[in-house]
């Protein structure tokens, strides 16, 4: 499959999760849906990402989401990113969450990360 195909797809599942958070009754803003090369090594100098981020392909996104009254929710293990979490890899078997990183064998915690791996 292509890439251009792989990203419009990951790009549709976004908008389903984008309508998804609403319809729970949260809001989100949008974080990091591209990164450079350069971002990426940097990043991953400082311990904060990998160097191959599907960011870099545009297969991935970071949410910044917020509670009911508009608060931002920080901590990555409020059950709301989890429920998030597993609607997105709900739609699709490539669709991965963040928070489920570490359980996975990664080494980082990233509960407002949402990516599309690449088919085999």
């Amino acid at each position: 499959m292509k890439l251009l195909n792989i990203q419009i797809e990951f790009a549709h599942d976004v908008g389903l999760l984008l309508l998804y958070v609403f319809k729970q009754g949260y809001s989100c803003t949008l974080g990091e849906a591209w990164r450079p090369l350069i971002t990426a090594q940097f990043y991953a100098k400082e311990h904060k990402g990998i160097t191959d981020s599907l960011h870099c392909n545009r297969l991935a996104i970071d949410l910044n989401l917020f509670d009911e009254n508009g608060n931002y929710i920080s901590d990555g293990s409020d059950k709301r990113y989890k429920d998030l979490g597993d609607y997105w890899e709900s739609l699709d078997s490539d669709n991965k969450w963040g928070g489920y990183f570490i359980e996975r064998g990664g080494h980082i915690n990233d509960p407002d990360h949402f990516e599309r791996r690449m088919p085999l």
